[in-house]
């Protein structure tokens, strides 16, 4: 399709995604403020480190497992209503989540969050691909959707932080609620209704194959990393890997499938999905492990920490922004392969940050994985809304947002439990035999745990915890740089058949019609 001919976004369009863009703002901005709140969260509610981790990546988790759900869902009662019901079901989980007073309800909200955030996040991405039928308008109009969440990220720290440092950690939270009521009230006057003609009736057996297929897999990624490779975590393993198999072949038979399976032919769409996945494996581990850095290791208040956290998440802004301008010259498998390679730098200068001092170092190094962030995110979107057409964005939309999802929530359990087995080991040995349970169990399990104890630790037992938390996110930033650098070679190749966005080249046939004019499937 060429440029010429695609119907192009007016003022409407273009306000309507300044609409679509706040669920993204609240979603990064929830991310960045729950990692400021986790020390006096850890304070007040005392969770076990596996607590911990499950109040980080239960959302997450559950947005994975429902986002191709909701996905379709949109696609027959309307993605804009979806998006109204998503965003009050958020705010008023919110408010559950500020108020909790045990990790088991903490949890429980953050799951429910998870439910409500995956109402929200592929019916925006899939109405911008409605509004916008122009490549070129198209792929700016996700990058803005995309620095939106950076955003959210860069304004978080700052907000949250200077709320954190007047009220208690459960604040942090409400922040969601202004935030939705904007959206209920403007949505309907700038946003138009879209419903995929012939939807068909929706399959619940689907449904509950795919979260059979999902939730066992993530379970036994969180089992290997902390147990190893046990029988609970090799039986989840496998019984996700075969009603995985199940669910697929049942999308292959149905006329009206909770996720079309022939999107994975085009190439595009596949090689994209793949980069998202991986690109964030190492994001989302790292992210959590940075932040714990500069408050408990560095020992920033939270408003501080927060302010270092801004130049990373503006970088991230400034990749998302400019790296579909960039594409509209440059193949995307360039840009992209070309700002994978400075994540990877910035990994690698994570490796050298040491427990005495070094805040620029870990600011420079984050602020670099960000950029490499900010450019996938924007342009393996488009890539992938712009691979299928408009019946089946819902279904595409969700399928970028659960690769992306799953990928930080697989980096916060896998690169999270490593720096925490990396932490433990340079503990446990340091602990007098015969410290009371009070003082040896949390030190031993976590940095936050030590520094909640550390009136009650022996002298330089809590500068040992710092090394040796320290000590984890070198090791977790080393096998990110690792799989990021290989991510960058693969990238240029998985995408050289992908032609400048908004190219007037032709395309080939393929099993499913791209949309996307850059692309030659």
């Amino acid at each position: 399709m060429s440029t010429s001919t695609a119907r192009r976004a007016g003022p409407r369009e273009w306000g309507g995604l300044a609409v679509l863009s706040l669920p993204t703002v609240l979603l990064g901005l929830d991310v960045t403020v729950l990692y400021l709140a986790l020390p006096s969260l850890a304070e007040d509610l005392r969770p076990s480190g596996t607590e911990t981790l499950w109040i980080m990546d239960a959302y997450g988790f559950l947005i994975a497992g429902f986002l191709i759900t909701m996905g379709t869902l949109g696609d027959r009662i309307g993605r804009r209503r979806l998006l109204m019901i998503g965003a009050a079901a958020f705010g008023a989980v919110s408010v559950v989540a500020a108020y909790s007073g045990s990790p088991g309800l903490l949890i429980a909200a953050r799951a429910a969050l998870g439910i409500a955030g995956a109402t929200l996040m592929p019916s925006t991405l899939a109405l911008i691909g409605n509004m916008f039928a122009d490549a070129r308008q198209r792929s700016v109009a996700i990058g803005v959707w995309a620095t939106s969440f950076a955003l959210g990220m860069a304004v978080g720290p700052l907000v949250g932080g200077a709320m954190l440092a007047r009220f208690w950690w459960g604040s942090a939270f409400l922040l969601a609620v202004p935030v939705a009521v904007v959206l209920l009230v403007a949505a309907p006057m700038l946003i138009p209704e879209y419903r995929a003609p012939r939807s068909g009736r929706f399959d619940l057996l689907s449904v509950v194959l795919s979260l059979l297929a999902i939730l066992p897999v993530i379970y036994a990624v969180k089992r290997f990393a902390k147990e190893g490779p046990d029988a609970p975590a090799v039986v989840a393993a496998v019984v996700g890997v075969v009603v995985a198999v199940l669910f697929v072949r049942r999308q292959g038979g149905l006329e009206s499938p909770l996720l079309d399976v022939r999107l994975f032919a085009d190439r595009t769409f596949s090689a994209a999905l793949s980069i998202l996945l991986v690109g964030l494996v190492g994001v989302g581990g790292v992210m959590l492990l940075v932040t714990q850095q500069l408050q408990l290791v560095e020992e920033l208040p939270p408003t501080e920490a927060g302010g270092w956290m801004g130049p990373p998440a503006l970088m991230m802004f400034a990749a998302a922004i400019g790296a579909p301008l960039v594409a509209r010259r440059v193949p995307p498998g360039i840009v992209v392969a070309a700002t994978l390679a400075l994540s990877a730098v910035g990994y690698a200068l994570l490796t050298q940050v040491n427990a005495t001092g070094g805040i620029a170092l870990v600011v420079i190094g984050f602020g670099l994985v960000y950029l490499g962030l900010g450019a996938i995110a924007a342009l393996g979107t488009d890539l992938v809304v712009g691979a299928a057409p408009p019946e089946r964005a819902g279904s595409a939309a969700a399928m970028s947002e659960t690769v992306q999802e799953l990928g930080l929530a697989l980096g916060v359990a896998v690169l999270g439990s490593l720096a925490t087995a990396v932490y433990r080991g340079g503990v446990d040995d340091e602990i007098p035999a015969g410290a009371p349970a009070g003082v040896a169990g949390p030190a031993g399990d976590s940095l936050a745990g030590a520094s909640s104890v550390a009136d009650r630790l022996p002298p330089g037992l809590l500068d040992q915890a710092k090394e040796a938390a320290t000590t984890g996110l070198n090791v977790a930033a080393l096998v990110a740089a690792i799989g990021v650098l290989a991510l960058s070679f693969l990238s240029a190749a998985a995408l050289r058949h992908v032609g400048a966005i908004g190219g007037d080249e032709p395309e080939e046939s393929g099993t499913v019609p791209a949309r996307h004019s850059g692309s030659r499937v």
